[in-house]
């Protein structure tokens, strides 16, 4: 990774370099996966749950729009899946992280936080996220230092370019973008 793009990484430990190198691919993966989910109607965003040992437990996109469920973030849809398959509602013995292509909202940090999830990483940050979708990410102040206080890990803005693009592309090919009318 070269040290400029490591530069702008966020997180709320000291950077790992193993970790950090790690979400990079997952991240670059999910982005270059998300096109495929786009096409057969599915929201901009995909988010994918690990074990400790790498092994892959859930993966799934946005699907608000086609479930007609305000609720179906794809962050939200990981941590449900990855519950069914466990067949648990705590995630926390599991040592879970989330992968996630963009920033969480305020709806889906609090479904990090109850579902037991480790650490989380993401790609586009929220205010560019708010920037080129119009999508109101909502209020989440100090979010980082409060999952630290929980023993979340949290590393992001990875990637980020990759992830501006397939969210400009997802706006500029006219997909719907949902906000509720206020």
């Amino acid at each position: 990774m070269s040290g400029n793009k490591k530069l702008s990484v966020i997180a709320n430990e000291p950077i790992n370099d193993s970790k950090l190198d790690n979400a990079t691919k997952i991240i670059l993966g999910l982005q270059q996966e998300l096109t495929k989910y786009i096409a057969d109607g599915h929201g901009p965003f995909l988010a994918a749950v690990y074990d400790q040992n790498g092994n892959l437990i859930a993966k799934t996109a946005n699907s608000v729009i086609a479930e007609s469920c305000s609720n179906n973030h794809a962050e939200m849809n990981a941590i449900k899946l990855a519950e069914k398959k466990l067949g648990t509602y705590d995630l926390s013995p599991y040592n879970l992280s989330l992968y996630i292509t963009s920033e969480p909202c305020m709806m889906c940090l609090g479904a990090i936080m109850w579902s037991g999830i480790k650490a989380i990483y993401y790609g586009v940050p929220s205010e560019r996220v708010t920037k080129i979708t119009g999508f109101d990410e909502g209020f989440k102040p100090n979010w980082m230092d409060e999952f630290k206080k929980r023993g979340i890990t949290v590393y992001g803005h990875i990637a980020t370019d990759a992830g501006e693009k397939v969210l400009q592309d997802y706006v500029k090919h006219g997909h719907t973008v949902y906000n509720p009318k206020r």
